[in-house]
């Protein structure tokens, strides 16, 4: 079997792994199911996900990543060895991994990283910057000497970085991200409902009535969950408006960092970014009004790119025709 060149999108939620043959080929949680007693892992993926907050004690559904980085290492050598078995198959001749990672990963944080994949079955793995990758998966071309600012908003962690000369010249980051709208959804139903409600049905709240701009009335869903004060299953219904305010406060601290980041670009370049506009990739790019909240509040358009989700993805895979290159950005070992 030929070997594949494979990039992978290593998210604090979901890992998207692109091939050098067909594209796209994976896109599944980041979780691990395992057995407690027995050391075993039960699922990877999409199985582990639907385990979540259904298993017996014994069982336990962790991520292994967190805020962008390894948190458990032998569980996400296991989670890489797995999804890379299953788009390459039983291969003979070891694949070529480029994994992107938040800009703001130490170097002890890449090494883990890079350690990681190699154990996991790669002749050779890089590293590239996720506002690289994502850039690259916008159809951006960052060679140019023209600045462009990226904001990629993943599960752990957002993103903020200006482009230029195929590097990143100004950058910030911030752990507020997809899994942080999640738990101040929990929080509020906790608090003001006494109803507690699992990640997965914050997070279907969050896809389905979230938002941070001119919020509805009229667009409404249903919640289910346990009632605090009885115990006893309990649904309601609930508002766009109803839960604006909790994630507005979250939107407005990505929103702090944008300007901090703008505040260190050069002038020149943010005449090139008031041309060019602001480009929003990741999950968390979808939620409804956080492109027009942030237009409102830097006075830029912005956009979302096509395939928010998986356009980091694309890029790591684009990735590998620049690896000699680029000027920053990428970290390697064979």
């Amino acid at each position: 079997m030929a070997a594949y060149d494979i990039g992978i999108d290593l998210g604090t939620t979901k890992i998207i792994i692109y091939r050098s043959d067909k594209g796209i080929v994976l896109k599944e949680p980041a979780i691990v199911a395992y057995n407690k007693k027995t050391d075993e892992v039960v699922a990877v993926g999409e199985q582990a996900y639907k385990m979540l907050g259904k298993t017996p004690e014994y069982i336990v559904a962790e991520k292994p990543l967190k805020d962008g980085v390894i948190s458990n290492h032998k569980l996400t050598e296991v989670m890489i060895k797995e999804f890379i078995k299953r788009v390459c198959g039983n291969f003979f001749i070891k694949p070529r991994i480029i994994l992107c990672v938040p800009s703001i990963t130490t170097d002890v944080e890449r090494r883990a990283v890079l350690d990681t994949a190699m154990s996991a079955g790669a002749r050779r793995v890089d590293l590239i910057d996720e506002p690289l990758a994502a850039a690259l998966g916008a159809g951006i071309d960052i060679f140019k000497p023209n600045g462009n600012m990226i904001i990629d908003i993943g599960g752990g962690t957002t993103d903020v970085a200006v482009i230029s000369l195929n590097g990143i010249v100004t950058s910030g980051s911030v752990k507020i991200a997809g899994n942080a709208f999640d738990e101040e959804i929990i929080k509020f139903f906790m608090n003001k409902y006494k109803l507690a409600i699992g990640q997965r049905m914050a997070e279907h709240i969050k896809m389905e009535i979230g938002c941070v701009f001119n919020p509805s009335d009229e667009c409404k869903t249903i919640v289910k969950g346990r009632n605090l004060l009885n115990s006893y299953p309990q649904q309601m219904e609930v508002s766009q408006t109803d839960i604006y305010e909790v994630l507005l406060g979250l939107a407005e601290k990505i929103i702090d960092k944008i300007r901090e980041v703008m505040e260190i670009t050069p002038p020149e370049l943010m005449g090139d970014i008031y041309d060019n506009g602001i480009k929003l990739t990741g999950g968390g790019a979808q939620l409804k009004g956080l492109a027009e909240l942030i237009s409102e509040n830097v006075q830029i358009p912005v956009e979302v790119v096509e395939n928010p989700v998986e356009a980091v993805s694309i890029g790591t895979g684009k990735a590998f025709k620049y690896i000699d290159s680029f000027n920053s950005g990428f970290t390697n070992v064979h």
